[in-house]
């Protein structure tokens, strides 16, 4: 289409209908996806709620990840937030730039978000608002997390990734995922969301996720990864006791009696197992474990 007109005027278009998702589509001779977590948002209701959790203003600069159409993007937008809106499909990148044509704040990137370089972003977000690919969402929050971006990230998932994000420590689904998470940041769910919501309509329900990022790590940033590979090696042979399933931390490997002697001195029973741990637990755990020289 080059600089043509777009097919189609989304002027009075409600991009969170059925209708409306079916309108672009078909003006622009596109079809969905589903194996690539293509399922478009068709409830205005899940929209505001969306938009209510991360309390959008207009001094805002904010990531959105897997843009689509430009249902959320033109949302935000619409509340003269800055929006750096990444899409991965390069099919939708024109109907994205002809939705927001009227928001001179949006910026459309056409990008793989598990790649993309924050230095490429117009801005540093201070907000991540998006409806996530179901096929990379637990990776691409951990590594936003990781780098981060954004002291908001208000996000739609899987439910039962939602669940195990938040769990407890005790709870059957809490795991690696809910403390690398939680280290981060304090995860609460908004709502869930029925498949009903979105077009074509998933197997599994969603929710949406508010993380709000911790004001401080439980450890100095060189040292999370440390406490990542303690979580990992707790999680990795869950129904051990940590004094069994923390001899692998060291790449040389450990005794039982040093795990349980470190695992002592962190103030941490080596008779537990990580499912019980909490995430500063943990990070004592990899305070002594990293602090052991042999």
């Amino acid at each position: 289409m080059g600089d043509s007109a777009p097919p189609l005027s989304f002027a009075g278009l409600d991009l969170a209908t059925s209708g409306g998702v079916r309108a672009v589509l078909s003006a622009f001779g596109l079809r969905l996806r589903p194996a690539r977590g293509q399922h478009f948002l068709i409830n205005r209701r899940v929209l505001q709620r969306l938009l209510e959790a991360a309390e959008v203003h207009p001094a805002d600069t904010i990531l959105e990840v897997g843009a689509g159409i430009g249902t959320l993007t033109t949302a935000l937008a619409e509340r003269g937030a800055h929006v750096a809106a990444v899409e991965v499909d390069g099919r939708f990148i024109q109907v994205l730039q002809a939705a927001s044509a009227p928001y001179p704040k949006v910026q459309i990137i056409h990008a793989d978000a598990m790649r993309l370089d924050p230095g490429a972003l117009p801005f540093r977000p201070d907000k991540v608002v998006a409806n996530l690919p179901y096929s990379v969402a637990s990776p691409l929050l951990i590594r936003l997390l990781e780098m981060g971006i954004g002291r908001r990230l208000v996000v739609m998932v899987q439910d039962e990734v939602a669940s195990r994000i938040v769990a407890a420590p005790g709870s059957k689904v809490y795991g690696l995922l809910s403390v690398i998470v939680q280290a981060y940041a304090s995860p609460a769910i908004v709502a869930r969301v029925p498949r009903s919501a979105f077009l074509p309509a998933p197997q599994v329900r969603s929710a949406i996720l508010r993380l709000d990022v911790r004001e401080s790590l439980p450890l100095p940033s060189h040292q999370m990864p440390a406490m990542m590979a303690v979580a990992r090696a707790a999680f990795g042979q869950r129904r051990k006791m940590l004094r069994s399933a923390l001899r692998d931390v060291s790449a040389a490997g450990l005794t039982a009696e040093t795990v349980e002697a470190l695992s002592a001195s962190a103030g941490v029973d080596p008779r537990r197992r990580g499912e019980d741990l909490t995430v500063e637990e943990f990070a004592r755990l990899a305070q002594v474990f990293t602090g052991y020289d042999g």
